[in-house]
């Protein structure tokens, strides 16, 4: 559900990048505000589970970690990564 909230977010930064020559560097001046960043950070976080879980399923498709199990531990490692991607990222925006 965030990604399809903020996808427009994205689209939007895309189109101001993209749309003249100083569209980037109007784009950088945004950048700068904390609750853009925040946005911002959201979108990539939901992105980030969007990733790992996907890359999860991938393998399930394979056949590992189709048991209890073998679900239960795969949760948990999405959980996981994910959580070190997002703190990533918090990092290299903040950072």
């Amino acid at each position: 559900m965030v990604l399809l909230a903020l996808a427009g977010l994205a689209l939007w930064m895309l189109d101001v990048s993209l749309s003249s020559a100083n569209g980037f560097a109007s784009l950088q001046e945004v950048f700068s505000s904390f609750w853009f960043k925040l946005l911002l950070w959201v979108l990539l976080a939901a992105l980030a589970y969007h990733l790992v879980a996907g890359i999860r399923h991938l393998v399930m498709d394979l056949g590992i970690g189709e048991s209890l199990r073998g679900g239960v531990l795969g949760a948990r490692l999405v959980l996981i990564f994910t959580g070190i991607l997002v703190i990533a990222t918090g990092v290299w925006l903040w950072g």
